[in-house]
């Protein structure tokens, strides 16, 4: 596919690494000529310096010929321009990052009217990941499948686990739970396992199942938490914003901490039922006076990772290890860091998440069969990816057995569920129904159709 990037900021850096490794024509536009520069000497991509809302421009960049474009800068007005000219001038879709609350009330116009393929708030999108692991504090990260009907969680199997030594295919037998473990990432390799496999401390284990059973799993373990019920967030941002509305409607107490007084009073305006606290995030006293230790939940997201990363530890220890708790962090050395140090709870990346979606759209464009990807998720650092897809009438292994396909190498099915919403943990003996939504993990990143997981 042809693909125009307009700003080659952390975001548009990000999608033209992603999109340019997965083997599309990627042309980036910026105004700032050291960033064209450096994006075309690390990539195998065009660059073109200019402003990307200007026609002129975008047909240097061969808008025309174009089948996607999307605008990434840092100013929402030039997003939405960039992609209303990209399509006068013949782009067949366009995506426009949009972080203006404001805007949020007029994006069905904005895709309606105006002629947007897609909009996406990296603010709001990151809230939305932040929400549902505090929805599930016991995973490290919660994917959502099928409108929340399966879950996929991430979860790190601590030193003193009960799973250390145990056979997959024992553990289904014994604690009669139906979770499936679709991914191990263990030093650096990758497994999709089979029942053999064996489990050690250390590993950083995928599970898929209901929400139900997958709480029964945790509990089993001994590690289940329950929904966080108050919530301490430091960084009263755009992210603050939209999470704590979230949190608010699902009944949590939140508590935000900010040093910039005129943000408090703006937020404590949007945000009454909120106790909004002019203060230092980074200062144990404060925390420990506005009650760190007994919250459930600790949320750093100001705009600096390492004091994210720092307040992060400290809520952890002060608490004891009982509060849940989770940092923005948006540099990958970082982030590498912390996840292999096991230093944090959770870590979320409006970035990362950002560039997920956009994937996925991209994904959903390319398959043949339509847009039959439904959801896409990628795991342990982009190298594994886990697909939703819709099972349609022209699907030709309907009915047969699971266990009579022959699968190609590196995919697994995850996970069923079917039109009534029953959740269907697959066996050899199940088959997949028209109108299914079926889960695909795979480590084959290319994967576009149900059609192809078969050899």
């Amino acid at each position: 596919m042809n693909i125009i990037i307009v700003g080659a900021g952390k975001v548009g850096s990000a999608l033209t690494q992603q999109l340019s490794a997965d083997g599309h024509n990627v042309t980036v536009v910026d105004q700032d000529p050291r960033l064209i520069d450096n994006i075309i000497n690390v990539y195998d991509v065009m660059g073109v310096c200019g402003n990307g809302a200007v026609s002129s421009v975008q047909k240097e960049a061969e808008v025309e010929r174009a089948d996607l474009l999307i605008a990434t800068t840092s100013s929402d007005e030039l997003n939405i321009l960039s992609c209303l000219v990209a399509k006068k001038l013949g782009a067949r879709h366009t995506i426009a990052r949009i972080r203006n609350p404001e805007y949020e009330r007029q994006l069905r116009f904005m895709r309606d009217e105006l002629g947007l393929s897609m909009t996406i708030n990296p603010e709001r999108a990151a809230a939305r990941e932040i929400a549902r692991v505090l929805r599930f504090p016991a995973a490290m990260k919660v994917e959502s499948f099928s409108k929340g009907r399966l879950e996929l969680v991430e979860y790190r199997l601590p030193a003193d686990s009960a799973l250390d030594g145990l056979q997959l295919a024992d553990l289904y037998r014994n604690i009669r739970v139906r979770v499936l473990i679709c991914a191990v990432a263990r030093k650096g390799e990758i497994i999709i396992p089979s029942g053999d496999f064996v489990l050690r401390s250390g590993d950083k284990i995928y599970l898929t199942s209901s929400p139900d059973q997958l709480a029964q799993f945790f509990r089993h373990l001994g590690v289940f938490r329950g929904k966080a019920s108050s919530v301490m967030i430091v960084g009263a941002s755009k992210i603050c914003y939209y999470l704590a509305s979230e949190l608010l409607t699902m009944g949590m107490s939140v508590k935000i901490i900010d040093r910039d007084e005129q943000r408090c009073i703006r937020l404590g305006e949007q945000l009454p039922k909120a106790l909004v606290i002019v203060g230092d995030g980074t200062d144990s006293d404060l925390l420990h006076e506005e009650g760190v230790d007994q919250t459930d939940a600790f949320v750093a997201i100001t705009g600096i990772d390492e004091a994210n990363i720092l307040m992060a530890m400290c809520a952890a220890r002060d608490s004891g290890n009982n509060c849940k708790v989770v940092a923005k962090i948006n540099r990958k050395s970082l982030v590498d860091l912390v996840s292999n140090e096991s230093m944090i709870d959770s870590v979320i990346s409006a970035r990362s998440t950002t560039t997920e979606l956009i994937v996925q759209y991209v994904r959903a464009m390319e398959s043949a069969s339509g847009a039959h990807i439904k959801t896409l998720h990628r795991l342990v650092e982009g190298a594994v990816e886990a697909l939703e897809f819709g099972v349609t009438a022209d699907v030709p292994f309907i009915g047969v057995p699971l266990k009579d396909l022959k699968l190609r190498n590196g995919i697994l099915l995850a996970g069923i569920v079917r039109q009534n919403g029953k959740i269907v943990i697959p066996s050899g003996s199940d088959s997949l129904n028209l109108g299914d939504d079926v889960i695909v993990v795979t480590t084959d990143t290319s994967l576009q159709d149900i059609h192809d997981i078969l050899q």
